[in-house]
């Protein structure tokens, strides 16, 4: 695919690229409107199928672009499979719940035959996580499009860089700091937990690690916790799974906020945004129910962001025909 140069980026496209690094301004609006003009309409129209089918995949799809970002950037790292010389990405202790994987290919696979090796499969997973959340009932927003694709994917780099389901606002900070995102990102993006569910694994520790008579978290509310306990009988259950918004797993909506401030989120990053000023003030508005509109807007301004991330463009990486393989 050829380099693209374009001195007239649309209007759309420098208000979403405005800050971003020199890699992430060569994205741009309308990318494939000559080479690929109906990719939106592709992507949105197997996505339809598919969230038809299975409502449930809308988080996984979403999850599966943030783990892609935080690792090498938005370059679809996370869709490589392991060889006999290298352990990927996706076979990280981190990334081994991921999901979602083989509709990444039903969808490229659509791409490649209305358009063979044009559309990448970072700008896929994209707009397929905008795409998961708009059929989930929640915001849209302009995607920004001209990432390539990778050709390394270490699962020894995606244990080490992905925000831990543990971490406190200090650590989460640094993490989403290195990517060039802010509290207030960290405080946004984090309401991407109103989608799917999570093994008990990843939460246990929360009911049966502590100290004090009660042996939960002191942070997580009681009656929750006694109900999450109900179902992940101890640390090691890998099998059971809690929704991480009760009641609204599979809607976009701000009801995760009003969880969070009732001391209700199922993780310990959930929890701990109570603790720090910045994140708790953007977790107690949003949790009045007086600002959706808002919070919709935010959302869609820091994955516009997190989108932007670590970027390749122009010759940098390749096209990848199959994603979970270099060409």
């Amino acid at each position: 695919m050829e380099v693209k140069t374009c001195l007239l980026v649309p209007l759309a496209a420098l208000l979403l690229l405005a800050g971003s690094s020199p890699a992430a301004a060569q994205l741009e609006v309308g990318y494939y409107s000559k080479t690929c003009p109906n990719v939106e309409a592709i992507v949105r129209g197997e996505m339809e199928k598919i969230i038809s089918a299975a409502p449930s995949l809308a988080g996984p799809l979403l999850r599966l672009h943030f783990h892609d970002c935080f690792v090498r950037g938005c370059d679809a790292s996370v869709l490589l499979n392991s060889t006999t010389s290298n352990t990927a990405e996706r076979d990280a202790d981190p990334n081994k719940s991921l999901r979602g994987f083989g509709s990444v290919e039903r969808v490229k696979a659509k791409l490649e035959a209305a358009c063979p090796t044009t559309v990448s499969c970072a700008d896929v997973l994209t707009l397929m996580a905008r795409d998961a959340v708009v059929l989930a009932k929640g915001p849209s927003w302009p995607v920004a499009l001209g990432r390539r694709d990778g050709r390394v994917s270490s699962a020894v780099e995606a244990a080490a860089d992905l925000p831990p389901a543990f971490g406190d606002v200090p650590l989460l900070a640094k993490i989403f700091a290195a990517n060039g995102l802010d509290l207030k990102d960290l405080a946004v993006l984090s309401g991407a937990h109103t989608l799917g569910t999570a093994h008990c694994k990843s939460y246990a520790g929360r009911l049966y690690n502590f100290s004090s008579a009660y042996s939960s978290d002191p942070t997580l509310d009681r009656e929750y916790a006694d109900r999450l306990r109900m179902r992940c009988k101890s640390v090691s259950d890998t099998v059971t799974l809690s929704e991480m918004d009760p009641g609204s797993y599979k809607t976009f909506d701000t009801s995760y906020y009003r969880n969070v401030a009732k001391r209700r989120g199922l993780f310990q990053s959930d929890a701990a945004l109570l603790g720090d000023a910045t994140t708790r003030d953007y977790v107690l508005r949003v949790a009045t129910g007086r600002f959706d509109d808002v919070y919709f807007k935010d959302f869609g301004d820091s994955m516009t962001k997190m989108g932007n991330v670590g970027v390749l463009t122009g010759a940098q990486g390749e096209i990848r025909k199959k994603c979970y393989i270099v060409n």
